[in-house]
């Protein structure tokens, strides 16, 4: 069974340069631009890690985004004064992890800046950000240099990657709809969400809730 990996954080604003101001200002994590997701009805800033990120998203056509299953929950969750969406765990056999869930598979792709051109498959998009407290899939293509984690950005600080994940509802159903797993996830009551995630750096860990 192939092992998932966190991958990045979706972690809506309602203003992607302001958010990246404010990252770099009160906890020393650079970003970068991303690009824009036309299906979806969004744009995004990275905050690179190295082997994962953290995708600072917005909205920017609110009626591509009413109807996508990325862009709406996107949109309710900056209605709502929330930021944490939900998380994404990568694999390198989305076909396996697909056919033991009964998930489909859909293709997306963005073009950044410099003009290269982004592609990967994602499963379960839908049903893990009805909550957030279940993970997306996601299989990248191309080169593994191509990953937005490894972008260059100028941090203050020295980010690790993700320290660990927190998450409110079923356990079980969870590990079971995760598989094999190696990251540190934690567990609290309540309704299903995505509660808090930790970013590692050199000094200390920055909490997101």
């Amino acid at each position: 069974m192939s092992r998932v990996r966190v991958d990045h954080i979706i972690y809506a604003v309602d203003d992607l340069e302001a958010a990246g101001r404010q990252f770099y200002e009160e906890f020393g994590l650079a970003s970068i631009e991303g690009g824009r997701h036309p299906a979806w009805g969004t744009a995004n800033r990275i905050v690179p890690f190295g082997t994962a990120y953290l995708e600072l998203i917005t909205v920017v056509d609110r009626d591509v985004a009413a109807f996508s299953d990325f862009g709406r929950p996107v949109m309710d969750a900056i209605a709502a004064g929330r930021h944490l969406v939900g998380w994404v765990v990568a694999t390198d056999d989305l076909e396996a992890i697909s056919r033991r869930l009964g998930l489909d598979v859909s293709r997306g792709a963005r073009t950044r800046p410099d003009g290269t051109r982004l592609s990967w498959q994602l499963a379960g998009l839908a049903r893990a950000l009805k909550t957030g407290a279940l993970p997306v899939f996601i299989e990248w293509g191309g080169s593994a240099d191509l990953h937005p984690g490894k972008v260059e950005a100028d941090h203050r600080l020295v980010p690790t990657g993700i320290a660990w994940i927190e998450v409110a509802g079923n356990e079980q159903a969870l590990r079971f709809w995760l598989g094999v797993f190696d990251f540190e996830l934690r567990f609290v009551n309540g309704a299903p969400r995505l509660s808090a995630v930790a970013i590692g750096t050199g000094a200390h860990e920055i909490v997101l809730r």
